[in-house]
C-alpha cells in the first residue's frame, strides 16, 4: 500500500472523500451494516497506519457495543489499483478489537470472483483469527444479497449493477473463464491522482 506519498492529512481526507466505508441500514437478522466500496479504496495512496487511525476514530466508536455485519462490494477490484495487499490486510485485521471482532455477525462478499475465492480458501483460516472465514457469505448476483439484506437503505454504485448485468449475459466471468477487461467502464468512479489531492476540499 502507499507506493505514492502524500500526506497523512490528505490520506484520512482522501477516505473521507471516497465514502469506503458507510454505515447504513440492517440485515435481516436486525444487525446494522458496514458497507464497504473495495474499487473506491486507494491502496497506492493510503498507508496502514492511516487507515487504522481512521477506523478507530471513525469507524469503530459508531458500531457501538453491538452486533453488525459487513458488506463488502468486490466489484471492480484489481490488485495493482485498490487491493491493499495480504500482510497489510492481515496487520488491519488483527488491529481491530477484539469486541468489534465478536460483534461482526457476518461479511456477505459481493461479486467475489473465481482469484478472490480460490485466495481465501488456501489463506482465509490462516490469515484471519477469531472464526471470520466461518462468516463469509459469497454473493454472486446483487439480486441474491436481498435474501440477507433489506434493501431499502444500502445503497449501491451503477457499476455493481452494470457487473451484475454482465454476468447475467457472459456467465464463465462468474468463474474466470472469460475476462471483464475488454468491457470499457464507463460509469463515474473516484479515480484519484496526485493532482486531483490538490482539489480536495
Amino acid at each position: 500500500m502507499a507506493s505514492q506519498k502524500i500526506s497523512e492529512s490528505d490520506q484520512e481526507l482522501l477516505l473521507r472523500k471516497l465514502d469506503i466505508f458507510k454505515i447504513r441500514g440492517k440485515d435481516k437478522r436486525g444487525h446494522k451494516i458496514l458497507r464497504i466500496i473495495g474499487k473506491f479504496f486507494p491502496a497506492r495512496f493510503l498507508s496502514v497506519d492511516v487507515l487504522k487511525k481512521y477506523l478507530e476514530e471513525h469507524i469503530f466508536p459508531r458500531l457501538g457495543k453491538k452486533s453488525f455485519s459487513v458488506l463488502y462490494v468486490h466489484t471492480g477490484v484489481q490488485r495493482s489499483e485498490n487491493f491493499p495487499g495480504i500482510s497489510a490486510l492481515r496487520s488491519i485485521y488483527e488491529a481491530v478489537p477484539v469486541d468489534v471482532k465478536d460483534n461482526l455477525q457476518a461479511v456477505y462478499f459481493v461479486h467475489p470472483g473465481l482469484q478472490a475465492r480460490l485466495f481465501l480458501a488456501t489463506f482465509g483460516r490462516f490469515l484471519f483469527t477469531g472464526g471470520l472465514y466461518g462468516k463469509l457469505r459469497y454473493v454472486s448476483r446483487v439480486d441474491y444479497l436481498w435474501e440477507h439484506v433489506k434493501r431499502k437503505k444500502i445503497e449501491m454504485p451503477e457499476f455493481v449493477y452494470d457487473h451484475d448485468e454482465d454476468l447475467e449475459y457472459r456467465p464463465m466471468m462468474d468463474y474466470g473463464l472469460e475476462s471483464d477487461h475488454p468491457r470499457i467502464d464507463s460509469s463515474p468512479s473516484p479515480s484519484v491522482s496526485i493532482y486531483s489531492m490538490r482539489c480536495i476540499s
